[in-house]
């Protein structure tokens, strides 16, 4: 499906394609039960191929977990991930020392660079009821002159992102979460200083949108040169651009250019994505993405020489215990508790 200003409407699965800047973007939408006295779910994991459990099954997956859902540790070089918790919690946990958990709003934006290993666990910390928990996880490329930076992590606290707010010509309302990139007068807190992100003139974006039953919004245009993805994850359907789709799609839009949406009978819940592409080659293996294929065996190469640091913590699938709030421990000892 094609048109001058929307093209490349399709389905969304586990994983959402994307376009340069970015390498992928996934939705994890989790109905966890109460969770035990180890965090992990108070629930028989009989039937699940656990370590490798990407089915869902009554609501929920265990992914690579075997007590507690999430990713033990694992290695990452040469981009950045974007984590952005909609509802529950994750524990972070990394090589170099630095821990934190997040959620409800939350957003963490690590730069692996040169490379770390790090745990992203899900605590089921609710034990009287249910744990639902709902993430974007977004990877973001890096340039090739900032493969090797040093590994780094900055939080988005909820309370410190900024919300934009407009009303159309009916007093119907749409909010727009500013992750990333300037929206009007909305400057979001910075992100990772070795981003592609960090240079205003990249254009990166990340925004979370909300409109109203029957609300009607402009998304502003940016550079001919972006590229600008929209995922349209919750509602019934939009009008975009003059087409209409349906909920659980993708489209891709020609930036430079303003794009009405125009809302159906329920509240519509949207990811877009934007920046202007790197432009350079991108030969991705597991959890490296660099530049050549070189690159890659490099990269397999030092990590098992290294272990990229090794592993500070005294379980793969370390989590901070229930009695834990939102906080964030750096590898240079500043901590902040919210």
């Amino acid at each position: 499906m094609y048109n001058k200003l929307v093209s490349s409407i399709q389905p969304l699965g586990f994983t959402w394609p994307t376009g340069d800047p970015f390498i992928f973007c996934v939705h994890h939408l989790d109905h966890y039960p109460p969770g035990n006295e180890q965090l992990g779910p108070a629930a028989s994991l009989e039937g699940r191929n656990l370590g490798q459990d990407f089915t869902t099954k009554d609501g929920w997956r265990m992914y690579h977990g075997h007590t507690i859902p999430g990713f033990p540790a694992h290695p990452h070089r040469g981009f950045e991930t974007v984590t952005v918790v909609l509802n529950g919690f994750v524990d972070h946990s990394d090589s170099h020392g630095a821990a934190g958990r997040y959620g409800n709003g939350d957003v963490q934006w690590m730069t692996a660079g040169a490379g770390l290993q790090h745990a992203e666990m899900f605590p089921l910390l609710n034990s009287d009821r249910a744990n639902p928990l709902e993430l974007f996880q977004i990877w973001l490329n890096l340039p090739q002159d900032r493969k090797f930076a040093r590994p780094h992590y900055t939080m988005l606290w909820a309370e410190d992102i900024p919300v934009y707010r407009e009303r159309d010509d009916n007093g119907k309302e749409t909010e727009v979460i500013v992750i990333a990139g300037t929206f009007g007068q909305v400057t979001p807190p910075q992100p990772a200083p070795d981003s592609w992100g960090a240079d205003p003139q990249n254009e990166v974006g990340m925004w979370l949108i909300k409109m109203q039953p029957r609300a009607r919004w402009t998304i502003p245009p940016a550079s001919l040169e972006v590229n600008r993805f929209l995922y349209f994850y919750r509602g019934a359907r939009i009008g975009l651009g003059g087409m209409q789709m349906e909920s659980y799609h993708s489209a891709e839009l020609l930036a430079d250019q303003p794009a009405i949406i125009e809302n159906g009978k329920q509240e519509a819940f949207i990811l877009l994505l934007q920046g202007k592409p790197i432009n350079e080659p991108v030969v991705q293996h597991g959890p490296f993405v660099m530049n050549s294929a070189a690159e890659i065996q490099q990269a397999f190469s030092e990590f098992r020489k290294t272990q990229f640091g090794g592993w500070p913590w005294p379980r793969y699938d370390n989590v901070h215990g229930p009695k834990s709030g939102r906080f964030a421990r750096y590898g240079d000892g500043r901590e902040e508790i919210r």
